[in-house]
């Protein structure tokens, strides 16, 4: 029997997905935790369709992509797929949150950094993920590590823009109340 061809990389998987899993976690805390701002109209949906549902499928991208690759597979056509599915749809998923993000009315205008780690910083991690999958069989060693480079990517954005999330309903929510 032959040894799993990621089997090197299982505890690297092991570690990125069960962070991804845990702050999927912490998200969904911070969500309850600040529905009361939401039911008194400091926070809109469309800005937790913009922020905090793609920040929330970042950190599911990557989850997703750590357990495919911790499966033991014995060749690298599976995980190639499952990383070229997350990339496609993680690229459509970046396409329709700037749709939504362009839509936005209200309160809040996006800004260049805003644009950056909830736009284009993604695309890119999703747009490398695809091509790194279409070329996983033939180049195998370095792209494993831009697939785990990719993975590490959309962890730290997720956590950079769930930082940014929390800050900013956390300075909002009391300039909002100062003004009524």
């Amino acid at each position: 029997m032959h040894e799993p061809v990621l089997a090197p990389w299982g505890p690297f998987y092991t570690v990125t997905g069960s962070s991804a899993a845990a702050l999927i976690g912490l998200t969904f805390v911070v969500i309850t935790l600040i529905g009361d701002g939401a039911r008194r109209g400091n926070v809109t949906s469309s800005g937790v369709s913009v922020f905090t549902t793609p920040t929330v499928v970042h950190f599911g991208s990557a989850l997703l992509i750590s357990a495919a690759f911790c499966a033991p597979w014995h060749t690298l056509e599976g995980p190639a797929f499952v990383l070229f599915f997350v990339g496609v749809v993680g690229i459509a998923y970046v396409a329709r949150a700037l749709y939504h993000s362009q839509k936005m009315t209200g309160q809040y205008e996006p800004d260049w950094e805003d644009w950056t780690w909830y736009t284009i910083v993604p695309a890119i991690a999703y747009l490398v993920m695809t091509i790194a999958a279409l070329t996983l069989v033939p180049l195998a060693q370095p792209i494993e590590f831009i697939a785990a480079s990719t993975v590490t990517l959309l962890l730290v954005i997720g956590i950079r823009n769930s930082w940014d999330i929390v800050t900013y309903l956390a300075v909002a929510k009391p300039e909002q109340e100062r003004n009524v």
